[in-house]
């Protein structure tokens, strides 16, 4: 039995901590697993950002209230969806999910939470397990599942490299360039027949 593991930001919506950079004029918070590696650190980095501006939880939400999926996606995540087991796995957090889930029509997403103070302050973050992505992969594996998986940085390859398939999807030149032996599409009728062929 297969089933389809996808990345959230960058595959299906944009990425949220760029939306809300953009939104606060912040240009430091434009850094995302695409630019570096370590989640934990880029984490640690952005709260110290959010503490030194004041800015927590609420603000975060309004900004991500105002953002749509990207176009096609939802009917590319129907038709996908309509075809297979499909899974979202992100290092998003469940606090910032959740209306993204909605306009998506409500796909099964695995992420993790954030520790949040009653004033709002974001002071903490609670990873689902180390590797999130690699280690969910290779526990579907472990109970029988033949993986597909595709996403578009960093944090991603692990899921990518250990599936029976793995594509890039939107991903940067860079990532492309150091990952040669991996197909990368960047359109969802590329990606869903690229799917449908491993299936």
């Amino acid at each position: 039995m297969n089933i389809v593991c996808l990345d959230l930001e960058g595959v299906l919506v944009p990425e949220i901590w760029i939306a809300f950079a953009e939104e606060t004029g912040i240009p430091e918070l434009k850094r995302t697993t695409r630019d570096e590696p370590d989640y934990n650190k880029l984490m640690n980095y952005r709260i110290g950002i959010l503490k030194e501006h004041g800015l927590g939880l609420k603000e975060i939400q309004e900004t991500i209230s105002k953002i749509d999926p990207m176009e096609g996606a939802k009917e590319f995540l129907d038709e996908l969806r309509a075809t297979t087991q499909t899974i979202i796995i992100s290092d998003t957090f469940e606090q910032f999910a959740g209306p993204l889930m909605k306009k998506l029509g409500y796909p099964t997403i695995f992420c993790n939470s954030l520790v949040v103070a009653d004033d709002g302050e974001i002071t903490g973050f609670k990873m689902r397990c180390e590797q999130s992505k690699l280690s969910t992969v290779k526990a579907l594996q472990s109970v029988g599942f033949e993986t597909i998986a595709s996403g578009d940085s960093h944090n991603d390859l692990g899921m990518i490299k250990a599936s029976k398939a793995g594509f890039l999807f939107k991903a940067p030149d860079s990532i492309k360039a150091e990952n040669p032996d991996l197909q990368a599409f960047e359109t969802y009728d590329e990606l869903l027949a690229a799917i449908k062929k491993a299936l």
